[in-house]
């Protein structure tokens, strides 16, 4: 992936890695728009950055994403990267019977809404040089929080649907996997500063730095996730998923 002279596009732009990745992309020299529902946060986001744009994206709309579509490639007709960030992490009980509102919240959130804003504007991104989709999914796809499963469970599909889109767009369109550990940002209550957890700007420094390999990885990949990545294909799945679900040794996914 080119990581300077694009136009990007940011769901989820007006906090944590997706906003601090677009202040890095945007550094880099790139054009950036950052998506999200909190006019207020996405202001902030933007404040005092020439070439940052903000344009209210609520990825739960189905409706109002033709709309947004719309507003988006009239005012950026040369958007030619998509990082699909946008995400809610929701604590749920899965032994007894539950209202599924947060569960159903997740799935639209976190599958549907990267599915539909790309099949957006798949046809645009594939006729604009250096074209490329980068999809966040989670440490958590490959080893399940068990307090969080509608979570894990998405961000395991989105893993799923990112490989199909990498070989039916070989050629067309470059598909990159971003894969956080677990981050401190405010995606869970307290989780800024909860022990443990990688701090947001070593995060997004070894980001950068993989994104600058050339060719740029299919999956970012930073030290820490290593532990949940590579759980099964290491054999050790099962010790994994009780490490991770030890509440004094949490090691989730952002």
């Amino acid at each position: 992936m080119k990581t300077s002279g694009n136009t990007i596009l940011i769901t989820g732009g007006g906090s944590g890695i997706g906003e601090s990745l677009a202040h890095r992309f945007h550094d880099a020299g790139n054009t950036v728009i950052v998506a999200g529902r909190r006019r207020e946060a996405l202001e902030s986001a933007i404040a005092g950055r020439e070439n940052m744009h903000a344009i209210e994206l609520d990825v739960e709309d189905a409706e109002g994403l033709a709309d947004f579509t719309r507003r988006l490639l009239a005012e950026h007709p040369t958007v030619n990267v998509l990082f699909n960030n946008a995400g809610i992490m929701r604590i749920e009980e899965l032994g007894h019977a539950r209202d599924l509102g947060d569960a159903e919240a997740t799935v639209t959130t976190n599958l549907l809404g990267p599915i539909r804003l790309t099949n957006a504007l798949i046809d645009h991104l594939a006729a604009q040089p250096d074209a490329a989709i980068i999809n966040v999914s989670s440490g958590l796809a490959f080893v399940p929080l068990l307090t969080s499963p509608t979570y894990s469970a998405t961000k395991a599909a989105i893993h799923s649907y990112t490989m199909s889109l990498r070989e039916v767009l070989r050629g067309r369109i470059e598909v990159i996997e971003l894969v956080p550990p677990a981050v401190q940002t405010k995606l869970t209550p307290g989780q800024e500063s909860r022990e443990g957890y990688l701090p947001l700007d070593a995060f997004i420094d070894e980001v950068m730095t993989l994104f600058s390999q050339v060719p740029t990885p299919p999956e970012i990949l930073v030290e820490r996730v290593g532990f949940l990545r590579n759980a099964e294909r290491e054999g050790r799945l099962e010790q994994a998923l009780a490490a991770l679900n030890t509440p004094a040794k949490e090691i989730g996914g952002d």
